[in-house]
Formats: C-alpha cells, sequence, structure tokens
C-alpha cells in the first residue's frame, strides 16, 4: 500500500510558527509577573485589594485570594491561588492574619510581597475580651504620631490584634507601605503610584478627622460588638471595645463573659449590641434581646459584600461612625 506524504504548505508552517511566538510570548508574561504590560497583584484579603487597587490604578490588575461573602479568617488556599501567588508580581498581605495565605507564600515564594503588619505596628487587645484593659480618656489616642516600623517582623507574637485597617490613622501607613512595594516591583508607574498614594492617604486623613470630630460630645465610651475587631479604632478614638467573642469570631463566649456583658451594658448605659456582615448575629441578638437593646451593624471590613452599607473601605467605615455616633449617644 503506498501512503503519499503530505510536505506542509507555507500557510501551515507560518500558523505553526506564529502559534509558537504567541505561545512563547504568553509564556514571557506568565513569567514576569505582568499581562497585557501591567502588574499582577495578588491581594491576600478586601482591605489589602483596596490599597492595591486605589494605589495601583490602571497600571495594575488586582486580584484578591478571598471571594467576597468569605469569612477570612477561615480562608483555606488552593493549589491553583499559591500557583497564582508565585506567578505574580506583587503579593500584598497581612502576616498572621490568615495562616494559609502564609504558609502558601512561603511555599509560592513570590517575586516581591508588601506585609502590611510590616509598615506599623501591632499591639495586643485580647485583653480587652475579659475588660481588663484599660483605656484612656478621649484626649489619649494612642499612637498619633508613631512612624510606620518598615520590615519588623511581627510572627512570634501570638497575641497581636491583626484589625490595623480599622484605625485610618494606622491604615495610611500601610498605604505609604504599598505604595513604596508597588514603585519597587514597577518602577516604570512610580509616579502613578507615588500621586495614587498621596492622594489615598489625603483621604484617609480626612477620614480619621471626621471620626474626631464626629464622636465629640458623646454620652457614653463603651460599645459592644460581636468580635474583638475594633481595639485599634478604640484606643485612636478614646472609646471602650467590649467584645463577645476574642480576636477570633467563631469562638464562642463562655457564661462568665455573657454575665459579665450584662453588667457592663448597665453600668455603661450600653444602648446597641452591634453585629457584622460575615459571621453569625445570633449571639449578639440573644444577647441584645436578654439586656432589651437595639442591634445594628459595626462593619470590621473584612470584606464587601450585599449586605454591606458602602460600596468600599471610606464608605463603609462612614457608615460605621454613623452608627457609633447613634450608640454612645453624640450630639
Amino acid at each position: 500500500m503506498n501512503i503519499r506524504r503530505l510536505r506542509p504548505t507555507t500557510a501551515l508552517v507560518g500558523a505553526a510558527a506564529l502559534g509558537l511566538t504567541t505561545l512563547t510570548a504568553c509564556s514571557t508574561n506568565a513569567g514576569d509577573g505582568r499581562t497585557d504590560g501591567k502588574l499582577d497583584v495578588v491581594a491576600s484579603f478586601y482591605p489589602m485589594q483596596f490599597l492595591a487597587q486605589r494605589i495601583g490604578g490602571n497600571a495594575v490588575h488586582v486580584s484578591s485570594l478571598t471571594k467576597p461573602g468569605v469569612e477570612p479568617h477561615d480562608l483555606e488556599i488552593s493549589p491553583r491561588q499559591t500557583a497564582d501567588l508565585s506567578k505574580a508580581g506583587l503579593v500584598v498581605y497581612l502576616k498572621g492574619l490568615q495562616p494559609s495565605v502564609d504558609r502558601a507564600i512561603a511555599q509560592a515564594e513570590p517575586r516581591q510581597v508588601a506585609d502590611a503588619a510590616s509598615y506599623t505596628s501591632l499591639e495586643d487587645h485580647g485583653t480587652e475580651v475579659e475588660g481588663e484593659h484599660e483605656h484612656g480618656g478621649e484626649g489619649e489616642t494612642g499612637h498619633e504620631g508613631e512612624e510606620a516600623h518598615e520590615g519588623h517582623d511581627h510572627s512570634g507574637d501570638a497575641a497581636a490584634d491583626p484589625h490595623i485597617w480599622l484605625d485610618p490613622v494606622r491604615y495610611a501607613q500601610v498605604a505609604k507601605g504599598v505604595g513604596k512595594a508597588l514603585e519597587k516591583a514597577d518602577p516604570d508607574h512610580a509616579a502613578t503610584y507615588k500621586k495614587n498614594t498621596t492622594a489615598l492617604v489625603k483621604e484617609l486623613s480626612t477620614l480619621d478627622q471626621d471620626f474626631r470630630s464626629g464622636l465629640k460630645g458623646r454620652s457614653s465610651d463603651t460599645f459592644i460588638t460581636t468580635h474583638a475587631a475594633f481595639g485599634y479604632l478604640a484606643e485612636r478614638y478614646g472609646l471602650r471595645q467590649e467584645a463577645i467573642s476574642g480576636l477570633d469570631p467563631e469562638s464562642e463566649p463562655s457564661p462568665a463573659r455573657v454575665k459579665g456583658l450584662h453588667t457592663i451594658a448597665k453600668k455603661d448605659k450600653v444602648n446597641t449590641v452591634f453585629f457584622e456582615t460575615l459571621v453569625s448575629d445570633r449571639t449578639a441578638r440573644t444577647l441584645a434581646g436578654d439586656l432589651h437593646l437595639r442591634t445594628d451593624v459595626l462593619d470590621p471590613i473584612e470584606g464587601i459584600g450585599s449586605k454591606s452599607k458602602g460600596d468600599d473601605y471610606i464608605q463603609v467605615m462612614r457608615a460605621n461612625l454613623k452608627a457609633l455616633r447613634k450608640a454612645l449617644g453624640t450630639k
């Protein structure tokens, strides 16, 4: 049997060569941390995503490891997400908040990382859960003038409160650090990142001033919330956070803690028990019912979803301010 061997036509050879060139180009893009000329940035969860998007602007592609509606403390990283970390031009995360992210980053070894915890100071607010921590008055705002502690390693501090983004002053320090990380990862767009960082820091400064002025003339300093996410906010503005749970939003309060909250609510004339959008409100509503108090949302802004009172960090923080003003009896 004769088999006729066909020689490839010029068109076929050209198509094959073009395909190889395209494949090579795609591989190059996938290997240099860029897509279509834009820096690929992977954020661990929403507060880091917000910074990357606002500072990066049109010069970056930003994706988040934590999808909308997912409680970030419980996130488990998939093998595909770990691979995405290794290909990214920059990874923006908060070390100590999400253990699975910390492990995945160690495994993936991304080109550039921006750890929010290294740009400011972390503190232990865990004692507030038991009511042992003494808060200062309205004038004692803690660390307003402190500089960012770049490069500081908090990995050994298991009790450190990670919720730094709820203090606009600390969040501005983190924004500056993320801006510098973007400049290092993508020097060609350094001017854009500088400009956007300056604008965001100014916006956060305005937010800080609005909290200061908005919380003056209050009748109470104490607020009760689901978990101890608001320690930095309370410290900044001279408030007293009393959390039903600890730093872990899924933990259940002890009977002694519930009893203690009953005493605190009556003594400090608390009129509201706050709950969140991403975790169950059952315990908060039960406590409020027992004490005949109202309920409202105080959002730790760990994610933006359909129940969020705003479309981004700034809007939800302003909704938080409005809720606190009402609960604390501001004039």
